[in-house]
């Protein structure tokens, strides 16, 4: 992706989440120069990987195939006497048809949530022997109802609703057409995007970035070490 490019993106973001009157924490607004400054005391954010996130999975088509992120809250798998929260919170900005691949998490069990803006559409798999697609009926929880859907089946959540994920549980998930772009919310156990996806296709979570102009906000894995 175009440095320009995630910057637009973030811009666009900060003012869907003003217009859905989303408040977001004082560090998302922070500059790479401001960054420069900050001291230990901001470890918590460096370490955890909290703020924004922007991938398009190297599809080098973010508005079909990416997603943009804010990690508002987390622990630490390793360090967890520094950071003992077993738990995060991000917020996902999902646009129509904007495809987040299929994947699913060995660690993390979370409850992606439907807040505000458009419908969200959440496709669901087991996982088979072969770590691919499993052909069998899938347990759903949404918002406290427990159920069973074939395998595949897409299902469609609405401002307010949630569906909660276990770990090795394929899910896919975009805006529905026509419904608008989505602000979606996670909770969830701690979060590592280093170490805790699983991909059906082999390809990177974070992207390779064209540095065509300045970074105006810093993504979580760019933060420099404290002066």
């Amino acid at each position: 992706m175009k440095r320009s490019e995630i910057n637009a993106i973030i811009r666009e973001a900060m003012a869907f989440c003003r217009q859905m009157n989303f408040n977001l924490p004082p560090f998302a607004f922070w500059t790479a120069e401001e960054w420069a400054n900050k001291g230990h005391e901001y470890d918590e954010i460096r370490d955890t990987m909290l703020g924004w996130d922007c991938t398009d999975f190297g599809s080098g088509r973010y508005r079909e195939r990416g997603l943009l992120l804010f990690t508002i809250r987390n622990g630490h798998l390793k360090l967890v006497e520094k950071y003992p929260k077993p738990y995060c919170e991000k917020l996902l900005i999902v646009g129509e048809n904007q495809i987040t691949p299929h994947h699913y998490h060995f660690n993390k069990v979370e409850d992606i949530i439907c807040r505000a803006g458009g419908n969200l559409l959440v496709q669901v798999w087991n996982r088979d022997e072969a770590d691919g697609l499993a052909d069998t009926e899938v347990a759903v929880n949404c918002d406290g109802r427990q159920f069973t859907v074939p395998a595949g089946t897409i299902i469609r959540l609405t401002p307010g609703e949630s569906i909660t994920l276990p770990q090795y549980l394929y899910h896919t998930f975009w805006a529905e057409p026509g419904s608008g772009t989505v602000l979606s919310g996670e909770v969830s156990k701690v979060n590592d995007d280093n170490l805790d996806n699983r991909f059906l296709e082999e390809l990177p979570r974070f992207t390779a970035i064209d540095e065509d102009e300045p970074a105006a906000y810093l993504l979580c894995n760019e933060y420099p070490p404290a002066p």
